[in-house]
């Protein structure tokens, strides 16, 4: 049996190799590691895997001169850097080297490969959101009407977030808004897990937030890639108030952009867009107090013609309920003086019906009273003194003055006897 050293096993399988590869291989990876030296040389690790398997792995290389053209051109058409976590399609030759073993050196790279990878992952999110119902959760919440207690998800050193605070706090109209910053990474790996992290925070006093607002300075594609983290965009679709973005690029939109409530271009448009929604609710205040003073004023003048109508309405009334009272007393003032004539002829009928018997009974009284007056004189003349005393009675007087009975008398004393005929004076000797 021949015995070979480890250099010639080495360089027979180079020999090999050489003898039977192609020149060159297009070949699909995923890149894990990437490093550029200072002389420009780019050295890779690249692998492919099945799930978070890793089920092939082998080092690449692209030399500086090469490794300049091709990064160039690759970010011209993807908007984004060579970079660990991306698939890319390449074209390159197998090497073998005694000393470094197998590796790949890379002569070209196919950006559209990228470009449509990068499109089917970001598809594939969009359309697990979708799937699972919560696409478009937060785009369903109504803004709310006067927006101005704002909870900022962004790096407190962005310039984004100065021009956002600038703006929103000199506005020219002066409405006040109340704002609380949630520092966050804004781009790279760690980028999602900072701004869930927010929101959490966010969530933990909802009640003291009308809307969150997610912004940052513009950027270079590779740097908005953390917006299309499933996990960070499940949050943002799923969050239980409005959340509207200003991440700063205008080409193309984050999936964030699409499941956030509002999207806006930059930091200075959300500054925009929440003062212009005072303005518009301001100017909806001014014109409803407007309407509504004219809506009081013609109120107020239909009241007034109501009340002149009313009190012209209610004078007519009142004159014809006068007149017609008026009607009513005359007419029943002739009833009534018609019924008092009646009363009176038929009062004077039954008086003339006993006139005569009364006249008859007058007399009859008259005569009966006259009859009586007779007699009562004719018995007075009997009791007159002169007829007692023609009748045989005298009269005894002292003094001048009847004798009352059971007198003394005093001796000397005169007394005055009357008879019909004559008066005779007695002295009283003895008592």
């Amino acid at each position: 049996m021949t015995h070979l050293s480890l250099f010639e096993l080495t360089s027979l399988i180079k020999t090999e190799l050489e003898k039977n590869l192609e020149p060159s291989y297009w070949v699909i990876a995923e890149i894990s590691d990437l490093k550029v030296n200072a002389k420009g040389h780019c050295y890779m690790e690249l692998v492919e895997k099945e799930g978070n398997f890793v089920s092939a792995k082998i080092r690449a290389n692209i030399w500086a001169y090469t490794y300049r053209n091709l990064s160039g051109w690759f970010e011209a058409i993807t908007h984004t850097t060579l970079r660990p976590g991306i698939k890319i399609l390449l074209n390159a030759t197998v090497q073998y080297h005694e000393l470094y073993g197998m590796s790949l050196n890379i002569k070209d790279i196919d950006p559209n490969f990228t470009l449509g990878e990068r499109a089917r992952k970001r598809q594939e999110i969009i359309q697990r959101l979708k799937d699972e119902g919560i696409f478009d959760m937060n785009r369903e919440l109504p803004l709310p009407l006067v927006p101005q207690r704002i909870a900022i998800i962004s790096s407190e050193t962005a310039a984004g977030y100065g021009d956002f605070m600038s703006q929103i706090t000199d506005n020219g109209r002066h409405f006040n808004f109340k704002t609380q910053l949630f520092p966050s990474l804004m781009q790279g790996e760690q980028a999602p897990k900072e701004i869930i992290a927010s929101l959490l925070s966010i969530n933990n006093q909802i009640s003291a937030f009308d809307l969150v607002i997610i912004i940052r300075g513009g950027g270079s594609q590779i740097d908005l890639d953390c917006f299309d983290d499933y996990e960070l965009t499940s949050h943002i679709a799923q969050f239980p108030i409005p959340i509207i973005t200003g991440i700063g690029h205008e080409r193309d939109e984050t999936i964030s952009d699409l499941v956030a409530n509002t999207r806006l271009k930059t930091p200075t448009a959300v500054a925009e867009f929440l003062i212009s929604g005072l303005e518009r609710f301001n100017e909806r205040l001014n014109e409803m107090a407007y309407r509504l003073e004219k809506l009081g004023q013609q109120q107020l003048q239909n009241a007034q013609y109501a009340i002149i109508n009313t009190v012209h309405e209610l004078q007519n009334a009142t004159k014809k309920l006068v007149y017609n009272a008026e009607k009513e007393i005359d007419h029943k003032g002739l009833i009534l003086k018609y019924s008092i004539h009646d009363f009176f002829r038929s009062e004077k009928r039954k008086v003339d019906n006993f006139e005569t018997p009364l006249h008859k009974a007058k007399n009859l009284r008259l005569i009966e009273a006259d009859k009586r007056l007779t007699n009562l004189e004719k018995q007075l003349g009997l009791l007159h003194p002169n007829a007692v005393l023609k009748r045989g009675f005298t009269m005894t007087l002292l003094n001048g003055k009847m004798i009352p009975p059971n007198i003394e008398f005093k001796g000397g004393e005169e007394i005055e006897t009357i008879t019909a005929q004559q008066k005779i004076v007695s002295t009283v000797k003895k008592s």
